[in-house]
């Protein structure tokens, strides 16, 4: 949460987010999902890179997933939801 705030003090055009919540407490996490989701209703562009599909599907606009480089899917949060093999393949779950 400090790495996100000191961040954000510069004013950035577009904060970019890699596992940010990776073995953090559920409550931070529930935190942080939470603050990210506010500053898009601010307008601030966020770039998540996470595996957590259902609090990726409540704040982002598009998915991209990425294997060795190359996009191999690209869709909307509805559609990434309605693929639960697709999300088993890529994403473990």
């Amino acid at each position: 949460m400090l790495a996100i705030g000191r961040a954000l003090m510069t004013n950035p055009k577009l904060l970019i987010l890699d596992e940010a919540t990776e073995g953090l407490a559920p409550l931070i996490r529930d935190e942080i999902w939470s603050c990210l989701s506010m500053l898009k209703g601010r307008g601030q562009s966020v770039l998540v890179i996470d595996k957590n599909v259902g609090n990726l599907a409540r704040i982002a606009d598009r998915h991209y997933i990425i294997e060795r480089g190359k996009t191999v899917w690209s869709g909307t949060s509805e559609q990434l939801l309605a693929e639960p093999d697709l999300q088993h393949k890529y994403l473990g779950i």
